[in-house]
Formats: C-alpha cells, structure tokens, sequence
C-alpha cells in the first residue's frame, strides 16, 4: 500500500491556469483561407492559436512559405519525475513545427496529418534553460505526402532536439 507522505518537504505547491478559445470555429474559419494566410491570422492574434499551445505555453513568432518559428519557455510544470523538461514537451514542440510548416504550404481547403515523427533528443532542458525557439521548415512539399524538419535551441544557440516528418495532405 503506498502511504503519500504527510510533511511539507515538498515545497510550495504551485498552480497554472489555462485559458484558450473553440479549436473547432477557429479551424473552419482557417479551412477558407491558405495554410499561410492563416497561420498569419493565428500569428497575428486575428485567430487563436490551437489550445495545445496555451496549455503548453509556446506561440508562433513568424511564418513563411515553408518556415515557421516557435517560442517556448518552458518551466517547471513540464518537469518530468527526475527533475528535467519532459521530452514530450520537445516531441510537440517539434511535431507544431514540422506541421505547421507544411500547412503554411497548404491551399485553402486543404489539412494535414502527422505520420510518423522521429525526434532526437540532444540534451537536457530545465526551466532555467530560458526562451527556446523552435525552428521548422519544409525541405520537400507534396500533395499527398510533405516532408518536414525542425530543431529546438537554446538563447545561445545550443541545439537540443531536432526531428523529421511526414505529413499526409488531405482535403478538407
């Protein structure tokens, strides 16, 4: 039987309040316009970003054709049981990047999905790591299949993560 202990060694309890707006009338607004055009409305506040990203807490700086950038700073609500960030956190860090830059390549009228995604991780992360940014780009697009890139680095340019993807293309 586990018994949870009883003193106060474990420090200050801490709280994260999570707020975000309907996923599902931000995406059918996104549907009419490109993949860019409306990952610039999300960039620009003109939409909300995907809940994911308040829960996690990472917005999208810049968008290009092909090319997105993500901020993150992470603390300790994403620590794992050994006291670092979690490499979930990175994994969709990266996995945001990968997919939000083949979808800045997408017409109006068209989604896509994550396939498969191989992350590697490089080293640590701790809340004391600071601003991350995540960098994802498109080597290849595709009209049923895009292909996807991206890293994660620290404020001094230290390389933590990267990754590859696959991303199937589809109609609305």
């Amino acid at each position: 039987m586990h018994e949870g202990r009883s003193d106060q060694s474990w420090g200050t309890a801490r709280t994260k309040t999570v707020t975000w707006h309907d996923p599902i009338s931000s995406a059918e607004r996104g549907r009419t316009m490109s993949g860019l055009e409306h990952l610039r409305a999300v960039r620009d506040g003109v939409l909300p970003g995907a809940p994911i990203a308040a829960l996690m807490g990472f917005s999208l700086q810049s968008v290009e054709q092909g090319d997105v950038v993500f901020t993150c700073t992470p603390d300790e609500s994403a620590y794992n049981p050994i006291g670092m960030v979690h490499g979930g956190l990175m994994a969709t860090l990266l996995d945001s990047a990968c997919g939000c830059a083949v979808q800045s390549t997408l017409p109006a009228g068209s989604v896509y999905s994550s396939l498969e995604i191989k992350v590697s991780f490089l080293r640590a992360v701790h809340a004391h790591s600071g601003l991350l940014t995540v960098h994802g780009w498109v080597p290849r697009p595709g009209r049923r299949a895009a292909f996807a890139e991206a890293d994660v680095r620290t404020p001094d340019g230290k390389l933590v993560a990267t990754a590859s993807s696959t991303c199937l293309v589809m109609d609305a």
